[in-house]
This record gives structure tokens, C-alpha cells and sequence, in this order.
């Protein structure tokens, strides 16, 4: 797929989520698509991204290893991974995505969304069929050996220097018989994943915190953006970041959290200040980016754009 550019779309600021996802997809395609999991993905990602959430990578707001331009290459590249892969196994199908968005960026752009939103395309059977959070933990129970492999394979082909060590199920190790053991062992010892924590416990507290806060929020009259930065602040409010504990400590990421929290007491109209300066404590002097944070938003708004049928307003 080739290279394209989100930069100028034009989203209205009080559009919904809905109608925002509808502006990506009016961009990027020259007619309307059928609404597969490869381009639900992808618009959700890309929407993710488009979001200025504090201390994330936005239209107008990069680090030196990573753009907008990458996360929305790498979103694009995901959709043959899974519309062409659909007889392939999840851990392949994961595998093939890590291949194909590391040919069009050489950062480590997406393997947290990769591998928090596939169980869940895999699992997207047909348009107006409402995913649940066991057809994710279905899709991850038939896993074997083989996937496990894969799924190693492809954390490795992303690079993922700031995963470190662990003394179980180490990522250079051999690969485990069961991705879920591997999983389950990251989700419990330090430094805990969140993104292992779905795979190894199942998708209902995805169902349970992020995917109700963005019903919640766009429910309450809060825009697109609104809603996903409200949205991601109350999952950094509620669980440490899992990127930020590895690259920065336990210590680091629960002040992080706790700034969060008291942003989003602040009354609704005082909000917009307070996020600003958020997000330049996160780059100042340094870069403490809440990266698993947004993964797990991306993969809230694939089930809320699936669920919705965004693309019957194309």
C-alpha cells in the first residue's frame, strides 16, 4: 500500500468519533471501503495518533526516532496483514503485520497496537456483528507453539530496545510452548504489561475502563479529541504506564499517573491549560512517553468503530 499522509485532514473540532473516523477514511481512499478489520485498524490507529494526547506523538508533535507520518504508514500497513491473512493463524497474521509496517518505517511504530488489536480483528467475523471481549480471549486459547514462535518473532523484528530482561520467558529466549504462559509471567512481574495483562487475564477490563470511558466521555458532549484525551488520561490515571515503568521505573510512572488524575478533576472549561502543560512536563527535560497508554486506546476505538458501523456514514 503506498505511503500516505494524514497531515491535512481536516477533522471539525466538535465532530463526533464517528465522524471523525469518517474524515480519515474520506481521505486516505478515493471512495468509500467495506468495513474489514485490516481498515478498521487502521483508521483507529490513525485516529489514536491524531489525538494530541499529553506526552504522545501527534500531526504536529514528533520525537527524533518516530512521526505522525510513521504511526500512520505503519497503521496503513496493517490492513493486507490482516484482510489477506485471514486463514492465517493470529500469531502469523501478528507477524506479517510487524513485517510489513517495519518496510515502511524503521522505528518501532506499532507493535503495542499490533499486539493489542489483533486478537480482537481476528475475531471480527462480519459488519453489524458486535464484537465481544471473549471472542478476543477465543482467538488467543486457540494459540499453539507455532504462534508462539511467530509472536516472538515479531516482537524481535520490532526491536523493542526498552524491553530489558526478564528472567522468565526472556523475548531472546527460546519461545514457550504457550504465548499465554509468556504473556501471563509479563502481566505479574516487574515490569508489569499492560497489553500482556489482555492477553493473559482477557479483553473484559478493556470492555470495563477504556472502551466505557470513551462511550462516557462522547456520551457527555465531549468531542473526538476531547474523548480520547480524556480518554487516555483516565487510563494513565488508573493504571501505571507500562512503557514509562520500563524506561523510566515504577516510581516515575505512578507520579505520572498521579499528575494525570489531577487533571481530570479539574473542572471541564479548565482542563485545555492544564494538558498543555502536562504534556510539556512529559518532553521536558526529557521524553516519558505513555506509549502502552495509547496502544490500549487504539484498540478501544477499533471496538468502538466496529461496533458502531462507522463506515455506513461514508
Amino acid at each position: 500500500m503506498a505511503k500516505n499522509s494524514v497531515k491535512m485532514i481536516e477533522i471539525q473540532n466538535n465532530s463526533t468519533l464517528l465522524e471523525a473516523a469518517v474524515a480519515i477514511s474520506r481521505k486516505l481512499l478515493p471512495r468509500p471501503p467495506p468495513l474489514t478489520p485490516g481498515w478498521c485498524a487502521a483508521v483507529a490507529s490513525i485516529l489514536e495518533a491524531t489525538a494530541r494526547k499529553p506526552g504522545n506523538v501527534s500531526p504536529n508533535r514528533s520525537f527524533s526516532d518516530l512521526s505522525y507520518d510513521d504511526l500512520c504508514n505503519a497503521a496503513l500497513a496493517m490492513v493486507p496483514a490482516l484482510d489477506r491473512g485471514k486463514k492465517n493463524s493470529l500469531g502469523r497474521m501478528i507477524k506479517n503485520a510487524v513485517i510489513y509496517s517495519r518496510s515502511k518505517t524503521l522505528s518501532n511504530a506499532n507493535l503495542g497496537i499490533i499486539l493489542a488489536i489483533y486478537p480482537l480483528a481476528a475475531a471480527s467475523t462480519s459488519p453489524g456483528k458486535p464484537l465481544r471481549p471473549t471472542d478476543a480471549d477465543t482467538e488467543i486459547e486457540q494459540c499453539n507453539a507455532q504462534d508462539a514462535l511467530d509472536i516472538y518473532d515479531a516482537i524481535k523484528l520490532s526491536t523493542p530496545g526498552s524491553l530489558g530482561k526478564r528472567d522468565s520467558y526472556d523475548i531472546h529466549s527460546p519461545a514457550p510452548e504457550s504465548i499465554r504462559d509468556a504473556m501471563q509471567h509479563a502481566a505479574v512481574t516487574e515490569p508489569t504489561d499492560s497489553i500482556a495483562a489482555l492477553w493473559a487475564s482477557g479483553y473484559q477490563s478493556l470492555w470495563d475502563s477504556i472502551v466505557s470511558d470513551l462511550q462516557y466521555n462522547e456520551s457527555h458532549g465531549a468531542s473526538w479529541e476531547q474523548s480520547i484525551i480524556f480518554t487516555a488520561l483516565s487510563q494513565l490515571a488508573r493504571t501505571p504506564d507500562s512503557l514509562i515503568i520500563r524506561r523510566h521505573g515504577r516510581q516515575k510512572a505512578i507520579q505520572v499517573s498521579s499528575e494525570a488524575a489531577v487533571v481530570l478533576e479539574l473542572p471541564h472549561d479548565d482542563r485545555a491549560a492544564a494538558i498543555e502543560a502536562f504534556d510539556w512536563r512529559l518532553r521536558h527535560p526529557c521524553r516519558i512517553n505513555p506509549g502502552t497508554t495509547a496502544d490500549l486506546v487504539a484498540a478501544a476505538l477499533y471496538v468502538h468503530l466496529w461496533n458502531s458501523n462507522f463506515h455506513t456514514l461514508l
